[in-house]
């Protein structure tokens, strides 16, 4: 991996019986770099991301996260990645005070009191600092899962539809809130999406995942007209409908 790499895969495959689900699938994540990982549903982005968490064992293939092997360092590499998605939800009958220093012992944050005073002023969580998760809005959830998503300062996060069903106002400042992670720290980010005007916004580059396999890959601004269509949406439609054309072109 070069110096700049947070993450690197090659040849990851997963299969459930005759189901090949992600097929040979080869790329990286440099540091400060927005990665988004797009596709139809069943395209593999889910499985991608549960193999690089440890959540499933790969068929085959190799994930390294900072020049380290997931399979033979696991429990030091999982030190250094994170996540959030908008169906990950945090324990409803623990406050966000209480959640927030939960994960922070989970990670082994130092200084995890001063950690957690800090996202709470950065996630604008304090006045709910008492109050249970099962009873936020699901902006202020979004919010809650991303300052867990960055408690223990990941060099690598992904992210799973974490702007899903949210409203635009807190969308943006869900993206706004990561763009400026990725920037002031380094880190790698994964990111999957079905929003195109948002992936525009946030990703530096963009896979197109469909069938288990990487089909385009590019920037988010250039990448559609390169394919001869008028913006990134078409350009997911046609890779949803008609993945071989895309291929053969």
């Amino acid at each position: 991996m070069n110096r700049n790499g947070v993450l690197r895969i090659t040849n990851l495959t997963k299969e459930y019986g005759a189901v090949r689900a992600v097929d040979r699938i080869s790329f990286h994540v440099n540091a400060g770099e927005v990665v988004g990982l797009l596709g139809p549903n069943g395209a593999g982005k889910t499985t991608t991301i549960n193999m690089i968490l440890g959540i499933l064992e790969p068929t085959g293939g190799l994930i390294e996260v900072l020049d380290r092997g997931l399979a033979g360092h696991r429990s030091e590499v999982a030190k250094g990645i994170n996540f959030a998605a908008v169906y990950a939800h945090m324990p409803a009958n623990l406050t966000v005070l209480q959640n927030l220093r939960v994960f922070g012992l989970l990670y082994e944050v130092k200084g995890l009191k001063q950690r957690i005073a800090s996202l709470l002023r950065e996630f604008d969580l304090e006045d709910l600092a008492k109050t249970k998760a099962g009873l936020l809005s699901s902006g202020e959830l979004s919010r809650l899962n991303l300052a867990k998503a960055v408690i223990n300062r990941p060099r690598l996060l992904l992210l799973d539809e974490p702007t899903a069903s949210l409203d635009p106002s807190v969308s943006s400042l869900i993206r706004e809130r990561i763009r400026q992670y990725a920037k002031t720290t380094g880190a790698g980010i994964l990111w999957t999406s079905h929003n195109m005007n948002e992936i525009e916004a946030v990703c530096d580059r963009v896979l197109f995942l469909s069938r288990g396999r990487i089909l385009l890959e590019g920037d988010p601004r250039t990448l559609a007209a390169d394919h001869g269509k008028k913006d990134l949406e078409a350009l997911f439609i046609a890779v949803a409908r008609e993945p071989l054309r895309l291929v053969e072109q």
